[in-house]
């Protein structure tokens, strides 16, 4: 089948988001897909595109503008016309962004349209015109877990419209280390300091002074811990990390916490962790970095809201906290801390459990299935 995948930005240093799309896409053209990438903004995953896409198009945008309508719907319309494609053709869009240039360019070339629900859905007021009528248009919905299906039930969508298939990761990719210590050294990291990290977006709803405050608390019981947060703001500017330094110093915590920037590889600090931690306030419709560090079998301690109690499921459900509790933090990062010493099994369970649940062949049959019945 030919697959017409639209992407904003072709790139991995925003988020989960981009990063699964690119395992689906590289996934299904092993499967012997055809893939046409279109795309707004270059990024650095582009070059990796190019290996196994067969064509990549660069339009102006997936909207609409109306501050000046007549030059954007010129715009827009060129671009639509850009692509080319077959009897086979599905036009596969990674968010609801892109909804209304997907259902334009589905009903011009009398082909279906399927859209991934990879964020909650906004207010219905704010959902837009444009957005409204590219997702009612879609002929499937695919949502990252069951939690996000709900959330967009609840904005009028049809319920047997919509289906489940959990993020997944190259499994061959995150594993754990057989030289923890040498990568420590490398860090300037002594063997017998705890390490406690988050990997993600310097943003507010990721709840980061939750997490500095609720690890304050935890430095009274583990004198030699260090916070590593790795990741940069996307959504606010570089004074909001400012103030999280700010706030380190208030705690007097400075010495022990250390803001270490974006990471192009995350691997290494899962390995040197003994905890991951993911604080967000808002309803996090997956949470990618729980599955990434939990298959190099480090445990992870996560905020109880969106999706992320369908990745923590049974045993794992210990390793999480009320959204916004610093002291129910500080207590849940003591418990997974304990339970990681008392227990030397516990990393080859977290990694089993991701090896079972949440591999990114599970996900690829998940959304070529989807696909292919979309066409019927």
């Amino acid at each position: 089948m030919h697959i017409i995948v639209l992407e904003n930005e072709v790139t991995s240093l925003r988020g989960g988001q981009e990063l699964s799309l690119f395992d689906v896409c590289l996934g299904l053209y092993k499967r012997g897909h055809t893939i046409t990438l279109v795309y707004v903004t270059e990024g650095n995953l582009l070059k990796e595109y190019q290996f196994f896409c067969s064509d990549l198009i660069k339009i102006n945008g997936f909207r609409i503008e109306r501050k000046k309508i007549i030059d954007s719907l010129h715009k827009f319309f060129i671009d639509t016309r850009k692509i080319k494609t077959t009897k086979a053709s599905i036009v596969y869009s990674n968010q609801y962004h892109n909804s209304f240039f997907a259902y334009t360019l589905a009903i011009f070339n009398n082909i279906p349209f399927v859209c991934h629900l990879r964020l909650p859905p906004p207010q219905i007021k704010k959902l837009g015109y444009q957005w409204s009528i590219g997702m009612h248009g879609a002929k499937h919905l695919i949502a990252v877990s069951n939690y996000t299906k709900i959330d967009w039930i609840k904005q009028g969508f049809k319920e047997d419209k919509i289906d489940v298939v959990y993020n997944g990761i190259n499994i061959e990719k995150f594993k754990p280390s057989a030289h923890v210590s040498i990568t420590k050294k490398e860090w300037g990291i002594s063997d017998d300091v705890e390490v406690i990290s988050y990997i993600g977006r310097l943003d507010k709803e990721k709840g980061l002074e939750t997490l500095i405050r609720g690890f304050s608390l935890f430095l009274k019981i583990h004198k030699s811990a260090q916070l590593l947060i790795a990741g940069k703001p996307l959504c606010y500017t570089e004074e909001y990390k400012k103030s999280l330094e700010h706030l380190t110093s208030e705690l007097g915590i400075a010495e022990s916490v250390k803001f270490i920037g974006h990471l192009t590889n995350p691997i290494p600090l899962y390995q040197i962790s003994d905890v991951t931690v993911l604080t967000s306030l808002h309803s996090e419709p997956f949470g990618r970095t729980i599955i990434e560090s939990m298959a190099c079998g480090t445990p992870v301690v996560a905020s109880r809201t969106g999706g992320i109690p369908e990745i923590l499921t049974g045993k794992f459900q210990r390793m999480l906290y009320e959204p916004g509790n610093v002291q129910n933090l500080a207590d849940t990062l003591n418990f997974v801390l304990k339970w990681k010493n008392l227990d030397p099994q516990l990393s080859t369970k977290c990694r089993e459990h991701i090896l079972h649940s949440f591999n990114v062949d599970k996900m690829v049959d998940g959304i070529e299935k989807i696909i292919l019945n979309s066409r019927n």
